[in-house]
């Protein structure tokens, strides 16, 4: 099977993208023809399956070092592989596609702890990753190769894991006369600086930045949760926060944050903005008095000036950039790209629907290109985003 694999021009990749923001599984098919910077993707289906809210909370636990024991994890690692399975099977039968016309599977798995930097005082906790969905679990369900578990590869040789996406940024993206951001908007935000790149191909030339701005929907999401008595997942649009005013002085004591002040690469989680930070934020500005319209609006502001403050800081000063490209869920929230477009007048704010890859699938499109490379014998991180000390190859194979 994997010799088969190896000698085809052309495959069909399924790509799953299970994120942060805990809302579900992101299934994109692909067709992918070469490999690296030659690549060519043509979508060919996209589905998302939402969690029912038993599992979010579940999945929320998991992420709590208070609330996560070891026989969670162990059973979780197989629910999530079954669930990535059946997305997969429901997308193949939702495209009209047997699964045999999938040559492969690319995993991103469900990350529910994330150890960027080695914790000095504890000699067991080094740097480390872990992402959950069992890979062999997945590749007997749907009866097709996985590859996955990309993270830690990267951390072996020095990275931090992440952020990932940069690698299929740059391949998908990457402009000869246009500086271009490349900014996900899921549960935390990421970026991609991508210089112009004149007639350079070359991912060794590409002088790329990248990093987690900090939180992206995140803290946002918590929050509409909490106030809508948990009816709501999310601000559909922006529209709560339209109807509230920023709190200035409250903003300044998030941005106040010292993740915000680290240098890239840098990375974080729900480690640090998850729902126990949410929680005692949220009763902070109640026992001040803020209003829910104002409380969501000022969250909201949090990630559009961490945001924006990150580019000032890290990118800006290094290099031109013309436009800025969002996905993620994030982009489908309009006050939040108002606000975006408020404080960068001087570049574009746009999304990755206009250049054809829709932001809901961008990430699990970006992981098929993970896996493809994975096949191909490429290196498929960069150094330059993750700090690794060299050029890898991430990802592991499991058989059917």
């Amino acid at each position: 099977m994997l010799h088969q694999l190896l000698e085809q021009k052309s495959l069909v990749v399924a790509g799953l993208m299970s994120g942060t923001s805990l809302d579900g599984i992101d299934v994109a098919i692909v067709r992918i023809d070469g490999c690296g910077m030659n690549a060519k993707v043509q979508p060919l289906h996209f589905e998302s399956f939402s969690y029912d809210e038993e599992l979010r909370e579940k999945l929320k636990a998991l992420c709590s070092v208070e609330h996560s024991d070891v026989a969670q994890v162990c059973g979780m690692n197989v629910v999530m592989a079954e669930k990535f399975a059946e997305a997969v099977l429901r997308t193949a039968k939702l495209a009209g596609m047997k699964m045999e016309e999938i040559d492969l599977i690319s995993s991103h798995g469900q990350t529910v702890w994330h150890i960027p930097v080695a914790d000095a005082a504890h000699a067991y906790l080094p740097k480390s990753t872990l992402q959950i969905g069992d890979l062999s679990v997945l590749a007997k369900r749907t009866g097709r190769p996985v590859v996955g578990d990309f993270r830690t590869a990267d951390m072996a040789v020095g990275g931090q894991g992440a952020p990932l996406a940069p690698y299929g940024d740059l391949i998908l993206f990457r402009d000869a006369v246009k500086g271009r951001i490349l900014q996900n908007i899921g549960g935390i935000g990421n970026c991609t600086a991508i210089p112009a790149m004149g007639d350079t191909a070359r991912v060794e030339d590409a002088e790329l930045i990248a990093f987690d701005t900090g939180p992206g929907n995140m803290v946002l999401d918590q929050v509409v949760h909490e106030l809508s008595g948990g009816q709501l997942a999310y601000d559909a649009d922006g529209a709560w926060a339209a109807r509230g005013e920023v709190q200035a002085n409250v903003l300044e004591q998030m941005l106040a944050h010292p993740y915000f002040a680290q240098l890239p690469p840098k990375t974080t989680g729900r480690e640090l903005f998850g729902k126990a930070y949410t929680l005692v934020w949220l009763a902070s500005v109640q026992a001040q008095g803020l209003s829910p319209d104002d409380i969501v609006a000022t969250a909201t502001a949090f990630t559009a000036h961490s945001i924006a403050r990150a580019y000032e800081a890290f990118i800006l000063p290094r290099m031109e950039i013309a436009e800025v490209i969002v996905s993620g869920g994030g982009a489908r929230n309009r006050t939040l790209l108002a606000m975006l477009q408020a404080l960068l007048p001087q570049q574009a704010i746009t999304t990755s629907d206009a250049f054809g890859i829709s932001g809901d699938a961008k990430e699990a499109i970006l992981f098929a290109l993970l896996g493809n490379d994975w096949i191909h014998g490429v290196p498929n991180n960069l150094p330059s985003a993750t700090g690794a000390d060299r050029p890898t190859i991430m990802g592991k194979l499991a058989l059917p």
